[in-house]
């Protein structure tokens, strides 16, 4: 933990982070949780670690080399972070392995059983000898140690085995190969015939092990070990602003010649024998910043989160098929009904479905002349695209501001933005210097109220069904000009150009989000209704951190549902005594930004895509938008309150990584906020049919 301004407590960002992962890893140790479920959250776990120490340890790790004296007090920062993620990682990885092995044993209970190369029976080795010969045969190609310089060609997306190999005569000899895995092709466990009621599946990595004598096959060997290794590479620098701009040119020319995508962390199986482990190690060329961590038998387990459920639909989640609002339904103009007032959904409950045809009503109807729109993350065969395209098709003036460094999908968001120019579609791909993560549309209409959309999330059908994002669509005249402004500012950055209702950074959020915050301290001074209830992602600039320790210590009531980074630390006499804060993890990922303040007694309430980071408030184009409409007001408030009121779901965040559960009060039944709003918005729109068909 770091000390900043006025001795402060705040966490650090990153060590932030590492608790949130170990709530996932937590949720894979659940008895409540279907087995296969608990497995995704195990693969969900893998996945997340690989992605921070590609990109945030990767920047530490910058850091941390840097030789500019004047960088020296980062650069010591930088290895105790270093050093304190070093020692979560190990205590995490050995109950990761007890929890995979818990899994494993449970879904063997459920008659689903892993076995590996030596437990076969004869029929299976058959079977797995045919499909050596059907499909793995030619996808497979061992590259020996001695034949190459350094692994700088390999992938850290893929898997490899080390393999030692060994023969006897003329004279005993061993020799040292890798293999890559080849689980694009083949997936990651490969399905053997059911016998007598049980399923049997095999990792790849075993069935690849059996088949090491028809891979070497003709070269003399007779022995043939092999075990799994994965490394992490460098992805690149990412500081966000942690650092003033002049340290940041500072570290950049002090810091050693990197290349980037060097690797800096090994797992590897414990049981490698130090010969063959000696030859990946140098191969990979590691420094004393880096990890090197021993672990089980297999390695990169985000492929858990693709595991084959042999048919038990009853060891997942029961279905919650999206919920088509009727209000959205129907065969009147949705165009027309966002015009006489403020509609909203809230994904995955509410069907995306609802703005997919909102855009297609756009592209097709003559009362539109143009559609504006930001996006961040498109999905792989994106309807909202082919809206766009057929609205260019129709003549409509088609503007999309479609952000090329996207971490992760930028060769996605360039093939698309490729598609559109050549549909005839302005493409501007963002602001120098600044990513646009807001997340917007503007309908401009012949005749009538010009109509926007302002959403918490992205405009992607993949993560409508899997992160919970609210979306106002609006009408109201002085929202959307304010969001036309956004799309002039986008064009122009350097214009002039204030808003009157939105919040949009980098021009004034962090301000006015202080404005709010210090009105409620004045508030609860003059003895006037104060709080704060904000459900966001991550909190850590150091700003609103200090604000908001400040409204603590002035008595306001400060509730926050944050789901992953918090520099908050809860429970420090005088500074955080009336902060609570909680932290879900459930079967869809918390993603919405509701803000709530009491203003005296006139609640406001804004949603919109940024969280409260240094990142989002000074280097993004973000938007928050006030909630106008009574009816939406109090739909934003149920998901805070539903949220803020969950005992089976929830985790206290501390700043200690504690991570104990919030439990319900004696004599009450635990409450889960995602099943209770599900089954609110089902029950809302039985009532609607009911009243419809009366």
């Amino acid at each position: 933990m770091t000390q900043k301004k006025k001795e402060l407590p705040y966490l650090e960002r990153d060590i932030s982070w590492m608790y949130f992962n170990e709530r996932i890893l937590q949720e894979a140790t659940r008895p409540h949780v279907p087995l296969l479920e608990r497995m995704s959250f195990l693969g969900i776990y893998s996945n997340n670690l690989d992605e921070f120490y590609r990109v945030r340890m990767a920047s530490q790790s910058r850091i941390a080399e840097c030789t500019d004296r004047s960088a020296a007090r980062e650069s010591e920062h930088a290895k105790k972070v270093i050093k304190h993620i070093g020692k979560l990682n190990a205590q995490y990885a050995k109950a990761y392995s007890q929890a995979v092995a818990d899994v494993t044993e449970a879904l063997r209970r459920e008659n689903i059983c892993l076995v590996t190369d030596t437990e076969l029976t004869p029929e299976q080795q058959d079977f797995i000898h045919d499909y050596y010969h059907s499909k793995l045969s030619g996808l497979i190609v061992p590259v020996w140690f001695s034949a190459i310089r350094m692994l700088d060609y390999e992938n850290d997306a893929d898997i490899y085995l080390a393999v030692k190999v060994t023969r006897r005569e003329p004279k005993p000899a061993a020799d040292y190969a890798f293999l890559e895995l080849p689980v694009a092709q083949c997936g990651r466990f490969v399905r053997l015939p059911d016998h007598e009621g049980r399923s049997y599946l095999m990792y790849l990595d075993d069935v690849v092990r059996y088949c090491l004598p028809f891979i070497f096959e003709g070269l003399d060997f007779t022995g043939f070990e092999a075990y799994t290794f994965k490394f992490t590479r460098d992805a690149e620098m990412e500081i966000d602003n942690d650092l003033r701009t002049g340290m940041l040119q500072k570290i950049s020319k002090g810091v050693k010649s990197r290349k980037r995508g060097e690797p800096l962390r090994v797992l590897y199986d414990a049981s490698m024998p130090k010969d063959l482990l000696k030859r990946v190690l140098h191969k990979l060329d590691l420094d004393s910043l880096d990890t090197v961590l021993a672990g089980g038998r297999y390695q990169n387990h985000k492929d858990f989160m693709k595991f084959p459920d042999c048919g038990r639909a009853d060891l997942r989640y029961p279905a919650w098929p999206p919920i088509l609002k009727r209000e959205l339904d129907g065969p009147s103009s949705l165009l027309s009904r966002i015009q006489e007032r403020d509609r909203f959904i809230h994904v995955p409950y509410h069907s995306f479905d609802s703005f997919i045809r909102l855009l297609q009503e756009a592209a097709v109807s003559k009362e539109v002349t143009s559609i504006k729109m930001t996006l961040y993350r498109l999905a792989k065969e994106s309807k909202v695209v082919r809206a766009l395209i057929g609205a260019a098709r129709n003549g409509k003036k088609v503007t999309v501001v479609i952000e090329l460094l996207a971490r992760f999908d930028e060769a996605s968001n360039i093939n698309w933005s490729k598609r559109m120019q050549e549909a005839g579609i302005k493409v501007i791909f963002g602001v120098e210097g600044l990513k646009v993560h807001s997340k917007l549309v503007h309908i401009g209409m012949k005749r009538g109220a010009d109509v926007a959309c302002i959403s918490t999330g992205n405009f992607h059908e993949g993560n409508a069904r899997t992160y919970t994002d609210c979306m106002l669509m609006t009408a109201s005249r002085r929202l959307v000009k304010d969001v036309d402004s956004v799309f002039e500012f986008i064009e122009r950055p350097y214009s002039p150009i204030r808003f009157k209702e939105l919040l949009v950074s980098p021009n004034e959020m962090k301000n006015r989000f202080v404005a709010l915050i210090n009105n409620e301290i004045k508030n609860k001074k003059s003895g006037k209704p104060a709080y704060i209830r904000i459900k966001i992602n991550h909190i850590t600039d150091p700003v609103m951190v200090e604000k908001l320790y400040e409204a603590s210590r002035a008595g306001v009531d400060v509730d926050l549902l944050v789901r992953g980074n918090c520099s908050l630390v809860t429970g420090v006499e005088g500074v955080s005594d009336h902060i609570r804060i909680s932290g879900i993890i459930d079967r869809y990922l918390e993603h919405s930004r509701i803000f709530i303040f009491a203003a005296g007694g006139e609640e406001r309430v804004f949603i919109g895509s940024a969280d409260w980071m240094p990142r989002n408030l000074d280097n993004r184009v973000e938007v928050v938008t006030p909630v106008y409409d009574p009816r939406v007001k109090e739909e934003m408030k149920r998901v805070v309150d539903f949220g803020l009121r969950d005992t089976l779901q929830a985790r206290m965040v501390d700043g200690q990584g504690k991570n104990l559960y919030c439990e319900p009060s004696e004599g009450e039944a635990p409450f889960r906020s995602q099943e209770a709003l599900y089954e609110y918005y089902r029950s809302q729109e039985e009532t609607n049919e009911e009243t419809h068909n009366e």
